[in-house]
């Protein structure tokens, strides 16, 4: 099957982009590296009138930092940040999270705002970016607005981008250089999506300590008291409060996978104690 009939408009920049998504049953679509759109297109799940087409936007591969936060623009690719085009800020998190999505032909078109805008719970970005505490950026009509990552997404395949609005930046703490992180994910096999995913971040220079589990039906979910007790007493007695407090979080999801969630976090805490060890 091929796609419906839909006009393909290619500019040049931000603001022309949102004008062409805001125009009167416009009926359109964004696409960058369309990985997820593109599928959805030939199947027909997807129908747009028009496809905006924003590989070309300079803005949306801007690079910026300070000495507390970075911000990447949303069609940098996977490939990019896996090979190190861009300075890594994270600790090696930023490579490594890339470095497992799909496959390298995905990677080279895939973008990083791409996959968050497609708002699958199961992804990979969707998770880490939650995990950082970062910032979404949204370029709409009425400006510019900032949603935090854990917050980002309302459902799944439900994002706060609403149909006039590009997903512009993602804007991240620059981690220290003395971060502990740990990323683990369940998966059948290397590359694909998620069936848990467990994210821990310990930077004491920065006072950040945040646990996450991922791939779940919806939002990731902060433990909250996991994080206390890590920042508190450690990684291994962080394995048993995040156990009982996934246990009493997600009470709607079935037994098995809630244990998954538990064992992804769990050895995201192990990486963290390992690091320290070594």
């Amino acid at each position: 099957m091929k796609p419906a009939q839909f006009d393909y408009m290619r500019p040049e920049r931000l603001e022309d982009a949102v004008a062409l998504l805001s125009e009167v049953d416009a009926n359109a679509k964004v696409v960058a590296g369309g990985q997820s759109l593109g599928p959805m297109l030939n199947l027909r799940l997807a129908r747009p009138g028009r496809l905006v087409d924003i590989r070309h936007v300079p803005e949306l591969r801007d690079v910026q930092a300070d000495s507390k936060y970075f911000s990447i623009g949303a069609t940098l690719t996977h490939a990019e940040i896996e090979d190190g085009a861009i300075e890594d800020f994270s600790g090696g998190l930023l490579p490594f999270v890339a470095r497992g999505i799909a496959y390298r032909a995905v990677r080279n078109r895939g973008t990083i705002g791409g996959s968050l805008a497609h708002a699958d719970p199961a992804a990979d970005w969707v998770s880490t970016m939650a995990a950082m505490g970062a910032a979404i950026i949204i370029r709409g009509p009425a400006g510019e607005r900032r949603v935090p990552a854990q917050q980002f997404l309302i459902g799944a395949f439900t994002s706060e981008v609403i149909a006039t609005e590009i997903l512009s930046a993602i804007e991240l703490p620059r981690l220290s250089p003395t971060v502990r992180w740990g990323y683990y994910k369940i998966c059948r096999k290397t590359g694909e999506f998620a069936k848990a995913i467990g994210v821990t971040i310990q930077d004491a220079q920065l006072g950040l300590f945040r646990i996450l589990a991922g791939s779940t039906d919806g939002r990731p979910l902060l433990l909250a008291r996991s994080a206390e007790v890590l920042a508190s007493r450690g990684p291994e007695q962080a394995a048993s409060q995040a156990r009982e407090e996934i246990e009493e979080t997600l009470t709607h999801i079935g037994p098995g996978h809630r244990q998954q969630l538990v064992v992804a976090v769990q050895r995201s805490l192990q990486q963290i104690a390992l690091k320290e060890a070594a």
